[in-house]
């Protein structure tokens, strides 16, 4: 699970600073890892490797879509859905979040490192 600080400017004005999570669990991250020919990891690096940002920007926006919501107050469920993904993508944080992963060198593996379980990195590394 990745928990990200993220400072920001609001529609306001007002500058915010909010913690935003993403995760995949073990079941998620299989299936992204078996539906892609050759695997997740080979696809992340072939992207990557090309350089061809609008494609890195939609891999990652999807990745986003597929990973963000938010912990339960117990911490038994980690809460997806897609009116959660919809409010965080209409904010000026998710615009500075994109704008890291595809300009900071390291941040776009650094983002798929934290949300992919450590159970299957060593079979996505592979």
């Amino acid at each position: 699970m990745l928990k990200k600080t993220i400072t920001f400017v609001d529609y306001n004005g007002t500058t915010r600073t909010e913690d935003h999570y993403f995760n995949l669990n073990e079941a998620e991250a299989l299936k992204l890892e078996l539906m892609e020919k050759g695997g997740l990891t080979e696809k992340i690096n072939r992207i990557i490797a090309a350089q061809d940002i609008p494609v890195i920007m939609e891999t990652f926006e999807d990745f986003i879509k597929k990973s963000y919501g938010v912990k339960s107050p117990d911490g038994r469920e980690f809460i997806k859905s897609e009116e959660l993904t919809r409010k965080f993508m209409q904010t000026e944080a998710y615009s500075k979040f994109m704008m890291e992963l595809c300009t900071k060198d390291g941040a776009a593996a650094e983002f798929v490192n934290a949300i992919i379980p450590s159970s299957l990195q060593q079979v996505t590394n592979a």
